[in-house]
């Protein structure tokens, strides 16, 4: 392990496209920092099959491409341990991170700890992600050209979902647990405009049908408790994200759905403290995105510490 007696220019936490975005930029600036990957590195891309909206790549598999940046920031020899950040404390300076039981001090951290899509919480759900269930439509629409599918939810993410497919499918289904929608008015009315677009109200998904790939649902009608068996080609899970800000609620300035505040792009509401990427950004959830915050993360800190 590091000496943690040792005080660190730069921790940047999270291994999606923001942190290794980050690193990569911090590294060349000559800012030696640490990367916390976490159990469970890659973010949401380890969830995704093919990637054709990254540059530089036609078509590329969600892990591969994150496998393709750990290789990049390894070879550019920054330190990468695979450990979760367990506490984080910014109540003095230099800041404070407890990791696999070490405590590390550092003078500025980039938070890219993303996002994570709320799901259904189905068994087979879980096992059919990427075979036609998805957590994305602008990631994973292109693959369902002509299909039916289905998007579950009632917020503006289900209506902006649905519109969006709607322009590459053959038909959409919504299912919606509720007898109306809780989205705006102008996202409501644009789909219920939509002759592509058909909801099932008052119901909900008791199971996803599909051994390698999805081939249908298992709905029930809340009203009259009927169970019975949707076809489809297509599972879209539009019920919203969960920004993973835990370890900063009561540290950072959060939104009043948990995303970290920043202004100047990514300085948060303490000195030093940048966020990045999917944590930060509710709206766009875009890997080139997200790897473009990390780039002005890294600079931010860059240009932090040069003038301490």
């Amino acid at each position: 392990m590091l000496d943690n007696t040792v005080v660190e220019n730069l921790i940047i936490i999270g291994s999606g496209p923001a942190g290794y975005a980050a690193a990569v930029y911090a590294v060349r600036d000559e800012l030696n920092p640490i990367l916390f990957r976490g159990f469970q590195p890659g973010g949401q891309l380890m969830l995704t099959s093919a990637v054709e909206n990254y540059p530089g790549f036609v078509s590329i598999q969600g892990p591969e491409l994150m496998e393709n940046m750990r290789k990049h920031v390894e070879s550019l020899k920054c330190r990468i341990l695979d450990e979760d950040v367990s506490a984080v404390d910014l109540n003095s300076y230099p800041y404070k991170i407890t990791a696999g039981g070490t405590e590390y001090e550092t003078r500025s951290i980039i938070i890219a700890s993303g996002a994570s899509a709320k799901w259904l919480g189905l068994e087979n759900e879980k096992r059919l992600i990427g075979k036609g269930v998805s957590g994305c439509a602008v990631c994973d629409g292109f693959f369902f050209k002509g299909k039916e599918v289905v998007v579950v939810g009632g917020g503006d993410s289900a209506m902006e979902d649905a519109s969006y497919l709607a322009n590459m499918v053959k038909s959409v289904t919504i299912i919606h647990r509720k007898s109306e929608f809780r989205a705006s008015k102008t996202m409501q009315d644009r789909v219920l405009s939509d002759p592509k677009i058909k909801i099932i109200w008052d119901t909900v998904v008791e199971d996803v049908l599909g051994e390698s790939r999805i081939s249908g649902l298992k709905i029930r009608d809340l009203k009259t408790n009927k169970i019975k068996e949707l076809k489809t080609e297509g599972l879209f899970i539009a019920i919203g994200h969960s920004p993973n800000t835990k370890l900063f609620e009561g540290k950072l300035d959060l939104d009043e759905l948990g995303y970290i505040k920043t202004h100047d792009f990514t300085k948060t509401s303490k000195s030093g403290v940048f966020a990045a990427g999917d944590v930060q950004d509710r709206h766009y959830k875009q890997a080139v995105i997200a790897a473009g915050w990390g780039a002005m993360a890294a600079i931010d800190a860059r240009d932090f510490l040069s003038k301490r």
